[in-house]
Protein backbone atom coordinates (compact mmCIF):
# COMPACT_ATOMS: atom_id res chain seq x y z
CA UNK A 1 0.00 0.00 0.00
CA UNK A 2 1.71 3.22 -0.94
CA UNK A 3 1.70 6.12 2.26
CA UNK A 4 0.40 9.21 0.35
CA UNK A 5 0.04 13.11 1.90
CA UNK A 6 -2.91 12.33 3.73
CA UNK A 7 -1.37 9.37 5.90
CA UNK A 8 1.52 11.51 7.21
CA UNK A 9 0.44 14.99 7.24
CA UNK A 10 -0.96 17.00 10.24
CA UNK A 11 -4.79 17.72 10.11
CA UNK A 12 -6.49 20.24 11.19
CA UNK A 13 -4.24 22.49 10.33
CA UNK A 14 -5.45 26.18 10.75
CA UNK A 15 -4.98 29.18 8.79
CA UNK A 16 -4.05 33.14 9.27
CA UNK A 17 -6.55 35.13 7.28
CA UNK A 18 -4.78 37.43 4.54
CA UNK A 19 -5.79 40.43 6.80
CA UNK A 20 -5.35 38.90 10.24
CA UNK A 21 -1.61 41.24 11.25
CA UNK A 22 1.64 39.60 11.86
CA UNK A 23 1.52 39.96 15.90
CA UNK A 24 -1.73 37.63 15.89
CA UNK A 25 0.17 35.17 13.41
CA UNK A 26 2.47 35.05 16.02
CA UNK A 27 0.46 34.60 18.85
CA UNK A 28 -1.18 31.47 16.72
CA UNK A 29 2.17 30.18 16.34
CA UNK A 30 3.17 30.24 19.71
CA UNK A 31 -0.79 28.60 20.71
CA UNK A 32 -0.65 25.97 18.43
CA UNK A 33 3.08 24.91 18.68
CA UNK A 34 3.94 25.34 14.67
CA UNK A 35 6.11 27.71 13.13
CA UNK A 36 4.09 28.30 10.36
CA UNK A 37 0.48 28.94 9.13
CA UNK A 38 -1.17 28.91 5.89
CA UNK A 39 -3.01 32.67 4.51
CA UNK A 40 -5.99 32.13 3.56
CA UNK A 41 -7.96 34.61 1.76
CA UNK A 42 -11.19 36.25 2.23
CA UNK A 43 -11.90 33.37 -1.22
CA UNK A 44 -11.40 30.96 1.11
CA UNK A 45 -8.35 30.26 -1.07
CA UNK A 46 -4.69 29.31 0.15
CA UNK A 47 -2.85 32.69 -0.90
CA UNK A 48 0.61 31.70 1.01
CA UNK A 49 2.26 30.42 4.02
CA UNK A 50 3.83 32.77 6.85
CA UNK A 51 6.64 31.56 9.15
CA UNK A 52 8.14 32.63 11.98
CA UNK A 53 11.09 33.38 10.55
CA UNK A 54 9.56 35.59 7.56
CA UNK A 55 7.96 37.58 10.61
CA UNK A 56 11.56 38.21 11.73
CA UNK A 57 13.24 39.11 8.70
CA UNK A 58 10.44 40.30 6.95
CA UNK A 59 8.42 42.55 9.37
CA UNK A 60 10.76 43.01 12.88
CA UNK A 61 14.52 43.61 11.05
CA UNK A 62 12.79 45.60 8.81
CA UNK A 63 11.85 48.31 11.65
CA UNK A 64 8.10 47.75 10.49
CA UNK A 65 5.25 47.45 13.75
CA UNK A 66 4.05 43.46 13.17
CA UNK A 67 0.68 45.04 14.79
CA UNK A 68 0.16 47.25 11.60
CA UNK A 69 1.41 44.32 9.29
CA UNK A 70 -0.89 41.87 7.78
CA UNK A 71 -0.37 38.54 6.82
CA UNK A 72 -1.24 39.62 3.26
CA UNK A 73 1.59 41.35 2.80
CA UNK A 74 4.13 38.38 3.29
CA UNK A 75 2.30 36.35 0.83
CA UNK A 76 3.47 36.06 -1.90
CA UNK A 77 2.85 34.94 -5.18
CA UNK A 78 2.84 31.18 -6.41
CA UNK A 79 1.70 28.53 -3.65
CA UNK A 80 2.96 24.85 -3.69
CA UNK A 81 0.73 22.19 -2.78
CA UNK A 82 -0.35 18.39 -3.05
CA UNK A 83 -3.38 16.91 -3.60
CA UNK A 84 -4.19 14.86 -0.29
CA UNK A 85 -3.29 11.46 -2.48
CA UNK A 86 -0.15 12.15 -3.72
CA UNK A 87 2.16 9.77 -2.85
CA UNK A 88 5.54 9.88 -1.14
CA UNK A 89 8.23 10.08 -3.82
CA UNK A 90 6.24 12.88 -5.56
CA UNK A 91 5.89 14.58 -2.09
CA UNK A 92 9.66 14.38 -1.51
CA UNK A 93 10.77 15.76 -5.35
CA UNK A 94 8.50 18.28 -4.85
CA UNK A 95 9.10 19.45 -1.54
CA UNK A 96 13.68 19.50 -2.81
CA UNK A 97 12.44 21.02 -6.01
CA UNK A 98 10.83 23.55 -4.29
CA UNK A 99 13.35 23.73 -1.76
CA UNK A 100 10.48 24.00 0.24
CA UNK A 101 10.24 22.43 4.51
CA UNK A 102 6.02 23.18 4.79
CA UNK A 103 3.58 21.54 2.45
CA UNK A 104 0.36 22.26 2.47
CA UNK A 105 -2.27 19.56 1.46
CA UNK A 106 -5.33 20.24 -0.25
CA UNK A 107 -8.65 17.74 -0.80
CA UNK A 108 -11.65 18.96 -2.73
CA UNK A 109 -10.31 22.56 -3.22
CA UNK A 110 -9.94 23.21 0.54
CA UNK A 111 -6.70 23.03 3.24
CA UNK A 112 -6.90 19.72 4.91
CA UNK A 113 -3.20 19.22 6.42
CA UNK A 114 0.56 20.20 6.54
CA UNK A 115 3.10 18.65 6.06
CA UNK A 116 7.07 19.74 8.02
CA UNK A 117 10.04 18.11 7.68
CA UNK A 118 9.50 16.10 10.37
CA UNK A 119 6.25 14.02 9.19
CA UNK A 120 8.81 13.28 6.47
CA UNK A 121 11.39 11.92 8.83
CA UNK A 122 9.49 10.08 10.75
CA UNK A 123 7.83 8.11 7.74
CA UNK A 124 10.76 8.00 5.11
CA UNK A 125 14.07 5.47 5.37
CA UNK A 126 17.18 6.44 5.71
CA UNK A 127 18.24 7.17 1.72
CA UNK A 128 15.27 9.09 0.90
CA UNK A 129 15.68 11.03 3.88
CA UNK A 130 19.14 11.81 2.68
CA UNK A 131 17.91 12.92 -0.44
CA UNK A 132 15.40 14.81 0.65
CA UNK A 133 17.79 17.15 3.28
CA UNK A 134 20.42 17.45 0.13
CA UNK A 135 17.27 18.56 -2.10
CA UNK A 136 16.03 21.44 0.25
CA UNK A 137 19.52 22.07 1.87
CA UNK A 138 22.18 22.06 0.01
CA UNK A 139 21.64 23.50 -3.34
CA UNK A 140 22.80 27.24 -2.76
Amino acid sequence: MTTTARDIMHAGTQCIAEDQTLDEAARMMRDLGVGALPICGNDEKLHGIITDRDIVIKCIAEGKDPSACTAAELAQGKVTWVDADTDMVTIVETMGREQIKRLPVMADHKLVGMISEADLAKHLDDRQLSRFVEGVFARP
